[in-house]
């Protein structure tokens, strides 16, 4: 009893993490339509989740014994890491230009497809359920992003790019996450993502000050609750909770941004797009729980 006690406080605070997640959505938009280029809104993004990671990172190097894996920090690994940040980041913001926050939720969802696609190059095995999830998440696909007319936003295949790419650096972060503490390789991939960003906005974009102070709570909330207390949530459940309920609730972040992007920006969807949209969400959910159902018996949790 205690042990799902304690189970359901992570689950709850990935919850939480979820909707931080699908909101930031919104906060993304929000930052643009001030007038903050994508680069730019990454680049201070990035920067304040790097440095929301410093505080944690110091206090558990002076307070939590220090163990040879929080010591070590894989440096090579975690710049490729950053460079396929960086390169997803940046697809993914500049076709929230295009697109809705929904859409590019549910999008980028695609990556939990695209993480065994790719594994495939390095002859890893990929679960029988994925072959079942692509056909229903490429009917999902269909319905939201593509119209009557046969054609498809700029946005959404800005989104889909963004997802491959997200993809490619959850590979990198596989590799590298055993070879040294977690917060750290974040760091510093997030720092790299920062100083990428800035440098191109500065290079493509031209942003005011009084732009940068109206998109300010929108820049906030991206960086230091997105990516600072997000991840670190991520971090610190991910590891207690049962995989299966915690691959269903991370899954609800593209719900939530359909739902704050309604709320907050009132951004319908049509009938349409929301089968569309719960077609992605079974068939993320289905390659993502069901192998992990057939690894422990069908059970629903750690032993």
């Amino acid at each position: 009893m205690d042990i799902r006690k304690s189970s359901l406080k992570y689950e709850l605070l990935l919850l939480l993490m979820s909707i931080i997640w699908g909101s930031t959505f919104v906060a993304q938009q929000i930052g643009m339509a001030k007038g903050v280029g994508p680069m730019t809104y990454n680049g201070l993004r990035f920067l304040l989740g790097c440095l929301s990671l410093l505080p944690v990172i110091l206090w558990r190097k002076k307070y939590v014994a220090p163990s040879e894996e929080n010591s070590k920090l894989p440096v090579l690994g975690s710049l490729f890491a950053g460079l396929f940040l960086f390169g997803a980041a940046s697809f993914q913001q500049i076709g929230l230009q295009y697109t809705t926050s929904a859409n590019s939720g549910f999008i980028t969802g695609f990556y939990i497809l695209f993480v065994p696609l790719l594994g495939l190059f390095f002859r890893q095995k990929v679960p029988k359920s994925l072959w079942v999830a692509i056909p229903i998440c490429l009917v999902g696909f269909y319905l939201l992003s593509v119209t009557s007319e046969f054609k498809i936003s700029k946005g959404d295949v800005l989104t889909l790019a963004c997802a491959l790419l997200w993809a490619c650096q959850i590979l990198v972060i596989d590799h590298v996450a055993s070879k040294g503490d977690s917060l750290q390789i974040a760091a510093l991939q997030f720092g790299l993502c920062a100083v990428l960003s800035v440098l191109s906005g500065l290079v493509f974009e031209h942003c005011t000050l009084a732009q940068l102070k109206a998109a300010s709570g929108a820049i906030a909330y991206g960086g230091l609750m997105s990516v600072g207390i997000g991840f670190t949530l991520q971090v610190i459940c991910q590891k207690r909770c049962p995989p299966a309920p915690a691959a269903i609730i991370m899954s609800l972040e593209a719900v939530f941004a359909a739902i704050a992007g309604y709320l907050v920006l009132s951004q319908e969807l049509t009938v349409r797009a929301i089968i569309g949209c719960v077609l992605i969400f079974v068939g993320v959910v289905m390659a993502q729980v069901l192998p992990l159902l057939r690894r422990t018996g069908g059970g629903d949790g750690k032993q």
